[in-house]
């Protein structure tokens, strides 16, 4: 491991101001992804401004009668929240599905939306990485991807986005609130949160440099029924092949978002019009412009059965 500082500022705006002024510096909570990468040394910082002490880690109702999640809040503690089990129990479904149970217990609300890839090349420093080393080259592009990305994808980049928090967060249309270096506050739709690969696949959210995660806000309850389904190789910590989240109203209507198969949660509203006509009519549009692989193209078929079967569960 490389030599790096460390400081532990007092407000978000500090924290933030810090980031911006100090090169290489990196904002750190549970470290349950950046401590990995550092150890591989595709994370090098120079600096790691430990932010746990912000007191950003409460869960409060909002005024519009959602709920305002603090970026400190640990996985645990936000799956386990009796308001987000009745009112989002989506949520809550997906967080238990997304690691063991340690790591759910240091993961933080806003670390987990800036996970990083768990693509194979992106781990391995030998190969060129678009994302590790930009202009470098992708190696999955005619290697082994199976689990990668099968829409959304540019020829810089197949990686998937890993987490499954976000795909929640995203058929919910939660919103990421954040601070900047000079103070200044914005809110982020999650819709827009993410960025597709294109020709810079490391700039993988919108956040500008320094720019530091404070919360996530739930618009109020949908109602409806909540499934989470988790498609894996194995039944316990491992990454999504498939996830769909997925709201459904009585009427059939809903939202559905789908999870390890591209850059970001995806979703089309659009598409979602036609959830009463069944999976094969919802996945065709979702998939449209699809470019699988001849590894992953099951992909497309697997995300069809698992939201059939999501529908099905729905209607009890």
């Amino acid at each position: 491991m490389k030599p790096f500082t460390h400081e532990r500022p007092k407000t978000p705006a500090e924290a933030a101001s810090s980031a911006a002024r100090i090169p290489g510096a990196k904002f750190i909570a549970g470290g349950t992804n950046l401590l990995d990468l550092m150890k591989l040394q595709i994370e090098t910082p120079r600096h790691l401004i430990d932010v746990n002490g912000l007191g950003l880690d409460t869960i409060e109702p909002t005024p519009e009668g959602g709920l305002r999640i603090g970026a400190l809040v640990r996985n645990t503690d936000l799956a386990a929240d009796g308001r987000v089990r009745r009112d989002y129990g989506l949520l809550s479904r997906a967080i238990v599905a997304g690691a063991s149970g340690q790591l759910r217990n240091k993961a933080t609300t806003a670390g987990n939306l800036l996970q990083r890839t768990r693509c194979p090349y992106f781990y391995d420093t030998n190969m060129p990485c678009n994302k590790r080393q930009p202009g470098s080259g992708c190696s999955a592009i005619g290697g082994y991807s199976r689990q990668l990305a099968v829409i959304g994808v540019s020829d810089a980049c197949i990686a998937t986005y890993p987490g499954d928090m976000a795909v929640a967060m995203r058929a919910l249309d939660a919103t990421v609130e954040t601070v900047k270096p000079e103070g200044a506050t914005r809110t982020i739709p999650i819709a827009d949160f993410h960025r597709l690969p294109g020709d810079t696949p490391h700039i993988e959210t919108t956040l500008t440099p320094g720019e530091l995660i404070t919360a996530v806000t739930l618009p109020k309850p949908l109602g409806g029924t909540h499934i989470y389904h988790k498609v894996r190789d194995r039944a316990s910590y491992a990454y999504a092949l498939i996830s769909i989240a997925a709201v459904v109203q009585k009427d059939g209507t809903g939202r559905v978002a789908v999870g390890g198969v591209a850059h970001k949660p995806w979703r089309d509203e659009a598409a979602e019009a036609d959830l009463p006509k069944g999976a094969k009519v919802v996945t065709a549009q979702l998939f449209a412009g699809a470019k699988p692989t001849t590894d992953n193209a099951f992909k497309l078929r697997l995300a069809e059965r698992t939201l059939g079967a999501v529908l099905q569960e729905a209607k009890g």
